[in-house]
């Protein structure tokens, strides 16, 4: 299997450190807001790949960290005025409602920031004692010119980078670059006790702190976006290696980004979409679909016309195993096609294991379906020993490892609500069109008053359920 090393700039021949077993971390959500698209994308495509590695035979460890104390989450809560453990406790609840959503299997461990905070002040510790940290009145911060290998995962050198950087009004470091670890307390903010007086944790501690304490001084595996390569990514590796002098991750991988019609995504241009208004829309399958059929580091153009091709996608999958399973159970004997069953399951393994290439691997898939729906259609009839075969194959990969099959089993009463809501949606552009705009308003605020709120852009109207 060979997985590209975002360290090493090329692809490289997946060895554990002790295999079989494999620890993987991943950086999850801040909790301030419902999760964008785009970080939806990293969470299934991570999905996918512990998905695969589990198939391949290893025992993963997968942790995803929650970020449940930053500047965003007191800034909500004081403009909320609220303790900010009710904005992350309602949005830490709304994360695992929409992964349930999306079909992501839930994470081993799900550290939390504030429940690490004596294992962060600890590492910060650790890295004082050793020269790699400094005090300033309360402030801790890295000193980044101590670490002879800063840079070498983003590929950027300490002197562009200083002549580079604006500087900052701080006289308390001894370099711009250096950044925090231990922010000291403001008034009415979050604060605990430590060595340098009462503060909080900054950002990147907290991931070293709670990768190491769950997975190791040492792991295999940590993904994340593109947009954290640089700092975040950087200054884990910086902090891990220079409280240990071991390496602290062995293969990086990162996502590419996500763009609405080819632009980047930002709620100033209207186009930010969170997944729990994509979901409201949209099957979790055509979701997952969609990222499968775009290789993880490449950047993907999301648009209402490839979400729907998606959906047909789903469709034409779903029904052909429907129609396998109909088949099987119907226990007729008859002939066994020549079409190489055990030939594309080693197709499919192929392409994930060189860099987990999705797109090739949806690409089997329907092939597969194509060959197989050829045979369905002989009219001698097909054994049902070779269908259950098949099946077994499609179960493997098309649900246990991409999930991009619709199941029968599942409760299909939300998608007839949002068919409901979407069909009022629908009648309240007419009345707009017809510049009826009191019918338009009605509609609106009754669905506001049964808890449905809608949201207008240039894209269209979209909805979500409080």
């Amino acid at each position: 299997m060979l997985i590209y090393n975002t360290l090493s700039k090329r692809k490289e021949e997946f060895v554990p450190i002790d295999p079989p077993n494999v620890t993987f971390y991943m950086c999850g959500p801040t909790v301030y807001d419902f999760f964008h698209i785009g970080n939806g994308r990293s969470f299934i495509v991570s999905d996918i790949i512990r998905r695969y590695l589990i198939y391949k035979g290893y025992n993963v460890k997968f942790a995803m960290n929650l970020t449940d104390i930053d500047d965003k989450i007191i800034q909500k809560s004081i403009k909320a005025n609220v303790d900010s453990n009710v904005i992350t406790s309602e949005f830490t609840n709304a994360f695992f409602e929409d992964i349930t959503k999306l079909g992501i299997k839930k994470a081993d461990i799900y550290p939390k920031a504030t429940e690490h905070i004596q294992d962060i002040i600890n590492l910060v510790q650790s890295l004082v004692d050793r020269g790699m940290a400094y005090d300033a009145n309360g402030d801790v911060y890295y000193d980044v010119g101590k670490f002879t290998g800063y840079g070498k995962l983003s590929g950027k050198k300490i002197e562009d980078l200083e002549s580079g950087a604006r500087i900052e009004i701080n006289e308390n470091k001894k370099n711009p670059l250096d950044f925090t670890l231990w922010k000291k307390a403001k008034e009415g903010e979050p604060a605990w006790d430590s060595p340098w007086g009462k503060g909080r944790p900054g950002w990147h501690i907290e991931c070293s702190a709670m990768s190491m304490k769950h997975l190791g001084e040492s792991i295999d595996i940590h993904a994340g976006g593109n947009d954290l390569i640089f700092p975040h990514h950087e200054n884990e590796i910086a902090q891990s290696e220079g409280a240990h002098d071991k390496q602290f991750v062995k293969y990086w991988l990162h996502f590419g980004f996500l763009n609405i019609k080819d632009e980047k995504m930002s709620k100033s241009l209207g186009n930010f979409f969170t997944a729990r208004e994509i979901l409201s829309r949209h099957n979790a399958e055509a979701i997952r679909l969609l990222f499968a059929q775009t290789h993880y580091r490449g950047p993907l153009s999301y648009s209402e016309e490839l979400i729907e091709g998606a959906t047909k996608g789903v469709e034409k999958l779903s029904n052909f195993y429907r129609t396998l399973v109909e088949r099987i159970e119907a226990h007729k004997e008859g002939i066994t096609p020549q079409t190489d069953i055990d030939g594309y399951r080693k197709k499919f393994e192929n392409a994930m294991d060189d860099d987990f290439n999705t797109p090739q691997a949806v690409a089997v898939l329907f092939d597969l379906m194509r060959d197989v729906n050829k045979d369905l259609s002989l009219t001698e009839g097909v054994d049902y020993k070779y269908l259950s075969e098949v099946k077994e194959l499609i179960d493997k990969t098309g649900i246990d490892i991409l999930g991009v099959i619709k199941l029968d089993s599942e409760d299909n009463s939300g998608g007839l609500q949002d068919e409901l809501i979407q069909l009022l949606i629908d009648l309240r552009l007419s009345a707009k069109n017809e510049k009826n705009y009191a019918f338009a308003d009605q509609i609106r605020d009754g669905l506001e008053k049964l808890g449905v709120i809608l949201r207008d852009s240039k894209e269209g109207t979209t909805f979500r359920i409080n």
